[in-house]
């Protein structure tokens, strides 16, 4: 089992260009989304967090049960539904503005205990900057870590959520010896101000960097590995990172290497070929709109 740990949110929409386009709302989150994908790739998931119980919080429990994830370690409550506006650029980028205040996700309690057979958990974005639910989160990874869980955190910056940039650039390096596998796009990496070997050498086994079209870039204690990304015409980016996060563990899972002496053993062709994978399944959710990643099927399996 792979449990997902994080916020599950709305996504408005823009169907048309200017401030006052319709805005059609769609299921998301980066946890969220990584959850959806694992669940459409074949891995056993779980979903981790504090979900309304508005008709939006039904929905999106709704499409993760279709999904096959499991979704009995979630907390229910009446505070409404995070929503987040996103913008689209010329490019098929995404930006987003987010309605937070009073929302349930950000009331999430740590577990007292993780689901059973869990192997990984996966942690980022919202969810590791709105207290007091960032705290239940750090708690939680910090825990499974010292059990001996494989962790995983993408911290998916969202910059106007955050009130002090230095503070929570000290709290990253905090969660840095909890980690086993660090992923971040090059622009948080960037904003986070550090380099992959910084990180690498305060407890992260690999580090993997996205560069959007430009492809993929492991770095381990061993060498760096990058492969290409793949062309196609973009329609946008939502959920592509959090379909690499996903490929990422799912393909980690089918090599029994969740752990970080087997990520130290995979080697150039075992990197290559995850990189390569992760690549494929970000590819095919950046064709389609919103946030619908791959099925198993449509990447040969």
């Amino acid at each position: 089992m792979i449990v997902v740990a994080g916020e599950a949110l709305i996504d408005l929409v823009p169907q048309g260009t200017g401030a006052l386009a319709a805005l059609r709302p769609a299921l998301g989150g980066g946890p969220y989304n990584t959850a959806v994908a694992l669940g459409r790739l074949g891995s056993p998931a779980a979903f981790c967090s504090r979900v309304s119980s508005d008709a939006f919080g039904q929905a999106l429990l709704g499409r993760l049960s279709a999904t096959g994830v499991d979704v009995s370690a979630v907390q229910r409550g009446p505070e409404p539904t995070t929503l987040a506006v996103a913008t689209v650029g010329a490019d098929g980028s995404a930006a987003y503005s987010f309605y937070v205040d009073g929302t349930a996700d950000r009331l999430f309690e740590a577990p007292s205990t993780l689901p059973p057979d869990t192997r990984a958990v996966s942690f980022g974005t919202c969810s590791l900057v709105l207290e007091p639910g960032a705290s239940a989160y750090e708690e939680m990874m910090r825990r499974a870590a010292a059990q001996g869980v494989f962790t995983a955190l993408d911290p998916n910056i969202r910059a106007g959520l955050i009130p002090d940039a230095d503070a929570y650039r000290a709290r990253f390096k905090s969660w840095l010896p909890s980690v086993s596998l660090l992923k971040l796009s090059v622009e948080d990496a960037e904003w986070l101000g550090g380099t992959p070997r910084e990180w690498l050498a305060s407890g992260p086994a690999a580090v993997v960097i996205t560069r959007g079209g430009d492809g993929l870039t492991a770095f381990t204690a061993d060498g760096e590995y990058t492969v290409p990304g793949e062309r196609i015409e973009v329609v946008d980016t939502i959920g592509a990172g959090d379909t690499v996060n996903a490929a990422l563990l799912h393909g980690l899972a089918e090599r029994d290497a969740l752990s970080a002496r087997a990520l130290a053993a995979l080697g150039p062709e075992g990197w290559t070929e995850l990189l390569g994978f992760a690549a494929r399944a970000a590819a095919i959710t950046c064709s389609r709109a919103g946030a619908e990643p791959p099925y198993a099927h449509e990447l040969g399996g």
